[in-house]
Order: structure tokens, then C-alpha cells, then sequence
């Protein structure tokens, strides 16, 4: 998907795309299609670089090439995005409850956080982690 091809859709729709190219290994693609040159982040185990990211990110999706995400709820204001998922390593993976904030500049993503939390095995709330 070309630049040309992503400027219908909205950044809510960008986010979730990119987040899901970069679940099912489409990393680097999903880098040139969405992001912008000065894109940093904030995850602390690596640089705030894109490569650095992005290498991770290629390393997780070797390891895991069975990785399912799946969007709970994504929400949109402004320039921001805010995209919360359900991420599984594997199928019987009970994996993590994740929050990603981005925020767009000129249609692009130029930053990225995420918060992780994993589901828990006995859970107290009756209400569920969704």
C-alpha cells in the first residue's frame, strides 16, 4: 500500500492497519506505509528509534510467527490514536492487554507509546480485563 493509497482512511484506521501489518510480520512495510521520517517512541526496553523498533519487532515476529492481535476498541481525537488490544504470542498464550497511543503529523505517525499488561491466569474482577 503506496502513500497515495493510505490518504483515504482515517488515523484511526491507519493506526489499526499498522498495528496489525506489525503483528503479522509485515513489519517493515507497514513502517514505510505509515510512518514518517522522525518517528520515535517510547517503549523503554529499546532506542527510540525506528530501526530499533523495527528490529525488535522482526525478532518477536520470527519467534512468534503465530502472534494474534486483536483490537478491543481504537479511538481517535485529534492527532492522536488510541488503540487498545488483546496480544497473544501464540494460541494458548493468555498474553497481554496492550494500549498504543500514536500521534500523527502530516497523515503520518511520528510517535508511538505502549503499555502492556499481562492477563492474568486467576483473575479476581468478575467483569473480565475487557
Amino acid at each position: 500500500m503506496g502513500m497515495s493509497e493510505t490518504l483515504g482512511i482515517t488515523k484511526k484506521e491507519k493506526a489499526v492497519s499498522f498495528l496489525e501489518r506489525v503483528a503479522s510480520g509485515d513489519i517493515r512495510e507497514a513502517f514505510n506505509d505509515y510512518t514518517a521520517k522522525e518517528f520515535h517512541h517510547h517503549n523503554p526496553y529499546f532506542r527510540g528509534d525506528a530501526e530499533s523498533l523495527m528490529l525488535a519487532m522482526e525478532e518477536n515476529a520470527e519467534k512468534n510467527p503465530g502472534k494474534i492481535f486483536e483490537v478491543k476498541r481504537s479511538m481517535e481525537e485529534g492527532n492522536e490514536v488510541v488503540v487498545h488490544s488483546h496480544v497473544r504470542q501464540y494460541p494458548e498464550d493468555l498474553g497481554a492487554v496492550v494500549v498504543h497511543i500514536f500521534r500523527f503529523e502530516n497523515e503520518r505517525i511520528v510517535e508511538l507509546w505502549d503499555v502492556g499488561q499481562p492477563v492474568p491466569e486467576d483473575m479476581i474482577n468478575e467483569n473480565g480485563i475487557f
